[in-house]
Order: C-alpha cells, then structure tokens, then sequence
C-alpha cells in the first residue's frame, strides 16, 4: 500500500549517509498511505559537506521537515532555528519539523526506547538502570530516560573516543534532570556485575550483537542477571542477538531488542510531522511480521 503522488503532495525528507539501506521510506510511506494521509518520505544521501544546502531546502521547498541521522545529528544543529529540550540536552537531532520555515530540532530516539518498555507494560520511573554505550543510541535513551523518572542510572563505555560524551551526560543528567547518573569504566567488569546485580534494567547501546560482531557480547555469563529484570538491547537486526541469548539462559522475564524502539522513534517523528498516530501495529506486521525469529 503506498500513496499516490500529485500536485498537493507534502514531502518529507531523510538526510544521512549512507543511507539507502534504510527501512524508515518504506515504514513511513505504508503509513501515511493507512491513514491516507497525502504525504511522501524520500531518502537523500547527504553528507556534512552538503548539510547546510540541503536544510536550507527544507524551507525552500517548503517540505515538512526531515529526519537526520549520521553523520549529521550533530552537525545540523547551527543551520537550525531551535531545539526540543531533549535535543538541546542530547546536543543531537534526529528530526526537523518546518512550520512556516522555522526549523525547530528534535530528538526522538529516546522517547522511541522508553514508549517501546510502556508498549510491554514496563515502567521504569523511580527505578535503577545500568546503561552500556554513550554513542548515538545511548546517549538520547540516558538523556530521556532520565527526564522521564528513571532515578539512577550507571553508565558504563569504554575509555575511548565516547568517553567525553559518556562525562557530558552524566553532568548533564546531574545537573538538568532528578537522576542521579555515574559514569564507570566499562573494562572494570566487577563494577559492571554489582550494577546490573542492583538494577532493574540493562541496556546494551553498542554495536555489539550486529555485523560485524554478531558473537560479541558485553556480559558473557548469564548468572550476571537477575529473573526479574529487563535486558534491553537496541540491536534488531539480527533479532536475537547473543546479549539477548544469554539473558534467556539466566531466564530473565523482559528481554528485547530494538525493534520497538526503532518503531516508537519513527512514530513520534511521524506525530510531529503530521498531528496523527503511526499505526504501528500495522507497520509492525508489514514490515517485520517475523519479529520473533
């Protein structure tokens, strides 16, 4: 089911590279065609070399708005007209909305991760999470978690390239919301055990667990887990990850993977741009009818 095209039709963007491996045209396009909404979601392959011509199309074309992704979450901030508290506070934007050629910035990631646990009937406010990864998944689920009620959460990453995004959201989290956030290391296994032991959640926001490390897991022993906890990781493709395997063995109750949250993140995109509900539901279906293998 796709939409037709006509001389009324609002288009609606996706700028990132590479980018032409994306199912967001397809789940969009199927959406806006259920609901029969006359709108049109093209992917462009736009690089920072070109960001800033290609936003300035935006309002020269009078398109709705955009969604954003590498390399350019952060890059697309200066040529916007302002930011959402969660973009402002992730420093990162992943969909633009165009009302009247203003250019407010978005973050929906996050908002994708915690409405995918509300979906399963989790609530995680007041509660203790033990977060992996301070990279483009990571940081919006701390940031929004934490704005939504999560009281504690320990964030773990490598000594790397991230480790200065891992110390900015602990600040920012300390400084701007309720929760209380600390920053460990994540090669101090003994730490990472004890918090997970403590927790009420465990979110894997690394590329673990897809290609090309598809047998590579953060936590390795089942015993780390406790059966009444969630372990959550954002990869979904493929749709059980080793992370998730070994989870089941310590037969946690509430495992997942990413899919949820990669829906929830394009529905609240979606609301943005158009005032109405994804169905997501039938785009689940469409799309990923095999969500369970």
């Amino acid at each position: 089911m796709m939409a037709q095209i006509d001389g009324h039709t609002i288009l609606i963007g996706l700028m990132a590279t590479p980018i032409r491996h994306s199912m967001s045209p397809t789940m969009h396009n199927n959406a806006f065609a259920k609901l029969g909404l006359n709108y049109a979601y093209l992917a462009f392959e736009v690089g920072n070399d070109r960001l800033e011509k290609a936003i300035e199309a935006i309002r020269i074309l009078d398109m709705r708005g955009s969604n954003i992704s590498m390399p350019n979450k952060q890059k697309v901030i200066p040529y916007l007209d302002q930011l959402d508290k969660s973009a402002q506070l992730c420093d990162a934007v992943n969909t633009i909305v165009n009302d009247d050629g203003k250019l407010t910035g978005y973050t929906t990631d996050g908002i994708g991760f915690m409405k995918s646990l509300t979906d399963e009937g989790l609530d995680i406010r007041g509660k203790k999470m033990t977060l992996v990864g301070a990279g483009g998944a990571g940081t919006p689920i701390a940031i929004q978690a934490a704005l939504d009620g999560v009281k504690e959460i320990a964030l773990f990453n490598r000594d790397d390239s991230q480790w200065a995004q891992a110390e900015k959201n602990v600040k920012t989290i300390n400084q701007e919301t309720d929760c209380h956030a600390t920053l460990h290391h994540l090669e101090n296994q003994t730490e990472l055990k004890e918090a997970i032991a403590a927790s009420d959640i465990y979110v894997d926001a690394t590329g673990c667990g897809m290609k090309p490390l598809e047998d590579v897991a953060v936590v390795n022993d089942p015993s780390w887990f406790h059966q009444d906890m969630i372990v959550f990781d954002t990869v979904y493709a493929p749709r059980e990850t080793k992370l998730m395997r070994i989870a089941k063995q310590g037969v946690v109750k509430h495992v997942f993977n990413g899919l949820g949250m990669m829906l929830e993140q394009g529905a609240a995109a979606f609301k943005l741009w158009t005032g109405k509900d994804m169905p997501v539901a039938y785009i689940r279906q469409l799309l990923f009818n095999d969500a369970q293998a």
